[in-house]
């Protein structure tokens, strides 16, 4: 199913797109504590300006993965939070994998030692992808923060690359 999928980095012109796919998640109620999408201005200054990563299925883009820094301190420069969203029409499809394995070698090339992700225990496919790729279970946060006024837990999981160290 990933045979006409290209993987390329994000433009600023995929924005509508992106910011469509992430609204898609938030829908779902399992994707991220954000209740929307913020503006392209203020996306942009939270995630790395060279991980971040568009698939793309003819000229429709059907999926993103980017990094945002966990601290502004020096020394966790090379720590990222992924996020990743693939459209609910091109949802198992492999895309997911594609996406993740890209951001996992631009990171390493990037100079980042380690990747983590805190996902919703309820969400099972972003479980199931991250476990497949080499991320494993770190912790477990309990009523982390509250969710359309339901308290939620997240499981934290972290990658670390061998070859940066």
């Amino acid at each position: 199913m990933t045979d006409n999928i290209v993987i390329r980095k994000m433009l600023d012109t995929d924005w509508p797109a992106v910011k469509n796919i992430y609204l898609e998640g938030i829908a779902t109620g399992n994707a991220t504590f954000q209740t929307d999408a913020p503006s392209f201005e203020e996306w942009t200054k939270s995630h790395h300006a060279t991980c971040r990563f568009v698939a793309v299925k003819g000229d429709l883009v059907v999926g993103w993965i980017a990094i945002s820094s966990v601290s502004n301190r020096v020394v966790y420069k090379g720590v990222g939070e992924v996020s990743v969203y693939v459209s609910i029409k091109a949802k198992s499809g492999g895309i997911g994998t594609l996406l993740l394995s890209k951001l996992i070698e631009e990171s390493e090339n990037e100079g980042f030692w380690t990747l983590q992700s805190s996902i919703f225990k309820e969400n099972t496919a972003s479980l199931k992808l991250h476990k497949k790729m080499g991320f494993r279970e770190v912790g477990y946060r309990e009523k982390i923060a509250q969710h359309y006024g339901v308290w939620r837990d997240v499981l934290l999981l972290e990658r670390r690359s061998e070859i940066v160290n």
